[in-house]
């Protein structure tokens, strides 16, 4: 399905940069995870604001998550739920990548809202990570002093990836200067624990209304890259937040193109069907 975006003028700058003669930057490989929840108004999800000094996407909403580190790919990390080899087989890769990718999901979202998808065995999760312990944990590793492995390996604990879903491929386009190859994951809160704001990497962390934040959007109030919107859209359109959860969308690779139009430039996306 095809679907265009506005262009952003920022955008229009670094794609008249990159035809003027750039060569296009390799995408990082990252994940996200989509937080949701039943709210008395609809489907709620967890979002972020990113300060106005982020180099990439400033002032806009985004799901936790962000770029693998080479430590994700630590095979001693204790792990439950889908192995990596069928979590390769979900993602399309290789079983190295699907580590790397499933444990950024989980460690980038404890070290961005305090949430902590493990467990001390396989069928359960740890109830309270918010005490100064696990507050000196998820520094740790957001000054690279420890990993993600070795959180686990020194707490007994071990990665919960049947708690993630698979949502979502979305790569950068290609003129832009920082670019990703986002896995978009979904998720629920485990019961004892809150997304929290002690991120310094966003101005606003909190829940919202789905059909709230599409409506923001729409007025201009809430600034979302396409891959944001489509993923908001799907949450505001489902039943409850388990069956959202539950989903296994078909799940392709889009990457966004630069397309003139007669009413303007547009940015275009082939959606999966």
């Amino acid at each position: 399905m095809i679907r265009d975006f506005p262009v952003a003028s920022v955008l229009r700058e670094h794609a008249d940069a990159w035809q003027a003669g750039g060569e296009p930057a390799r995408p990082r490989p990252a994940a996200t995870v989509i937080f949701v929840r039943d709210g008395a108004a609809g489907l709620e999800v967890f979002m972020l604001r990113r300060v106005a000094t982020m180099a990439f996407a400033p002032r806009t909403m985004v799901f936790p998550g962000g770029g693998v580190d080479p430590r994700d790919a630590d095979p001693r990390l204790p792990w439950a739920g889908p192995s990596p080899t069928e979590w390769a087989e979900r993602l399309q890769t290789d079983e190295a990548t699907a580590r790397e990718l499933v444990t950024a999901a989980v460690r980038e979202v404890f070290e961005e809202c305090g949430v902590l998808l493990a467990g001390p065995s396989a069928d359960t999760v740890l109830a309270d990570v918010a005490t100064p312990h696990w507050h000196e944990q998820r520094q740790g590793l957001l000054d690279r002093s420890h990993s993600l492995a070795e959180v686990l390996i020194a707490h007994d604990l071990v990665l919960r990836s049947d708690l993630l879903s698979y949502r979502a491929h979305w790569i950068t386009p290609v003129f832009e200067p920082r670019r990703y190859d986002t896995r978009f994951f979904a998720a629920a809160v485990p019961e004892g624990q809150a997304a929290d704001d002690r991120t310094s990497e966003a101005d606003v962390a909190d829940w919202v209304a789905a059909a709230d934040l599409l409506e923001a959007h729409g007025r201009g109030e809430a600034l979302m890259l396409p891959p944001t919107v489509v993923c908001v859209e799907e949450v505001a359109a489902a039943p409850s937040a388990a069956a959202f959860i539950a989903e296994q969308p078909l799940v392709a690779a889009v990457t966004p193109v630069l397309t003139e139009t007669p009413d303007g430039p547009v940015m275009r996306a082939d959606l999966p069907r």
